[in-house]
């Protein structure tokens, strides 16, 4: 078999076997870019309320705890708290969800976390949850070489690797050497 038919085939087959993970990657690593601007894995809600205890009330009581983790209408269960200042309360919540009480102020705030759609699954997929993951993303990165290897040869003349092809490879490489120094 010719030079050229192997790579195009071995194009051809590694670009489709590969476009789910070139898409769950292209995903990702948008998402993980703006990490600053939004967080990729949660949606975070929040909301205050203002509850005052009554005198008959212990600050420092389960059942203080259970009223105010009713109060914001959550359908998390209790996990545990602590107290980190002496009039302030820190609750933790099933699905990573807090609520804080000051009672001073009487004023709970509370941060709900939701998993976001696709990005949570995605992101954590980026980032090598397992031995098995580890090994396909090798291969998968290997495998992304030999396509811009064999995309690069695969045409012939004035639109192939001498000409057109050797330019544009080399403003690829160039544009990124010179984002690097300029940070």
């Amino acid at each position: 078999m010719k030079f050229r038919k192997l790579n195009r085939i071995i194009h051809r087959d590694l670009g489709y076997f590969f476009t789910g993970m070139i898409i769950i990657y292209a995903l990702s690593g948008i998402a993980l870019n703006h990490k600053h601007d939004w967080n990729p894995n949660y949606i975070i809600n929040t909301k205050s309320i203002n509850y005052k205890l009554s005198p008959e009330q212990i600050f420092k009581s389960q059942e203080t705890i259970d009223q105010i983790i009713t109060l914001t209408q959550t359908n998390e269960e209790y996990k545990k708290h602590y107290y980190p200042q002496n009039d302030v309360l820190k609750i933790f919540l099933s699905k990573g969800s807090t609520i804080t009480f000051n009672n001073n102020s009487g004023s709970i705030f509370y941060e709900e976390l939701k998993s976001r759609p696709l990005f949570s699954s995605i992101n954590f997929l980026h980032f090598n949850p397992g031995i098995i993951w580890k090994y396909f993303s090798d291969v998968f990165a290997i495998s992304l070489i030999v396509l811009a290897i064999s995309g690069s040869v695969i045409l012939k003349g004035k639109n192939g690797f001498k000409w057109r092809g050797l330019t544009l490879i080399t403003l690829g490489l160039i544009i990124p050497i010179i984002i690097y120094f300029l940070y």
